[in-house]
């Protein structure tokens, strides 16, 4: 098979990192760098991803166009390739709820192929393997599969149905994510009585919980402004499936408290509880 040629949008943290890999096996990986940051152009440039100036420049050289982007943006960003009549793969793998899923699957079925994929893990740096599970026409998965074969990036087919993917996804995501706010929470309120420190022994003899890494508060807290939102994705497809949604919408507004802390790499845990009692 030729190498194919990969357009990724865009290239956040996940999005740079996952389309770097394709580099291995696809001929060029281009992003449109219209109106992004000189952060963005730097973290492509990192992972030798090719720049372009327009989104319809991309879509016109790409065989497979991969969407990460934050979860609002999603299907905007999908309308903006509908328009292009772009003819390739896409691939939906932004943490988003499967009927979202399924209509971005519609609005681009007159000429794309749509893949339905989730990322479960962190991004594919410093030893780290992240698992691309996906849904969809098999002919399609097996291309992406071999896009990222013997790449830090383990896709992983589960099945022809576009949504199975991004229900995958956000149930991992519902428990992870609501765990760490717990977490939070329970350190919180302990400090507040000036028993946190013994909280934390106790959790140190259940090293299988995420109570004993409180340190992982502060990146929670660096990262709420993606996480709420996959939360409220999450919550809706509980709720789809006559699930009740409020625990996982509780999660995400408490998270919402640390949304100006967006992708701080210096808070601390007292930080990030301060900010959470006194947003």
């Amino acid at each position: 098979m030729d190498q194919p040629t990969i357009g990724i949008l865009h290239p956040g943290s996940m999005g740079a990192a996952v389309a770097g890999c394709a580099t291995a096996t696809a001929a060029e990986v281009l992003w449109c760098d219209a109106g992004r940051s000189a952060a963005s152009a730097a973290r492509a440039a990192a992972f030798g991803l090719t720049p372009v100036s327009a989104l319809p420049e991309l879509l016109d050289r790409s065989d497979i166009v991969i969407s990460l982007c934050p979860p609002a943006a999603a299907e905007d960003l999908a309308s903006d390739v509908a328009e292009h009549a772009f003819t390739g793969v896409y691939v939906e793998a932004n943490a988003i709820n499967p009927v979202r899923t399924q209509r971005i699957a519609a609005l681009l079925a007159p000429t794309a192929t749509v893949v339905d994929g989730g990322v479960v893990g962190s991004p594919p740096v410093n030893g780290k393997t992240p698992t691309l599970y996906l849904s969809g026409p098999a002919d399609a998965t097996a291309r992406i599969e071999a896009l990222f074969a013997n790449t830090a990036v383990q896709a992983v087919v589960l099945g022809t149905e576009v949504g199975k993917a991004s229900a995958l996804k956000l149930s991992y995501a519902s428990f992870q994510k609501t765990s760490r706010v717990l977490v939070a929470l329970a350190v919180g309120m302990a400090r507040e009585h000036g028993v946190d420190q013994e909280l934390l022994e106790v959790a140190s003899r259940r090293t299988d919980s995420y109570l004993a890494e409180p340190e992982y508060v502060a990146k929670t807290a660096a990262r709420a402004w993606r996480w709420g939102p996959e939360l409220e994705e999450a919550a809706d497809a509980l709720e789809a499936a006559s699930l009740p949604p409020e625990m996982l919408r509780a999660a995400a507004s408490t998270l919402a408290r640390w949304n100006d802390a967006k992708d701080d790499g210096k808070l601390t845990l007292t930080d990030a509880l301060d900010r959470l009692a006194q947003p």
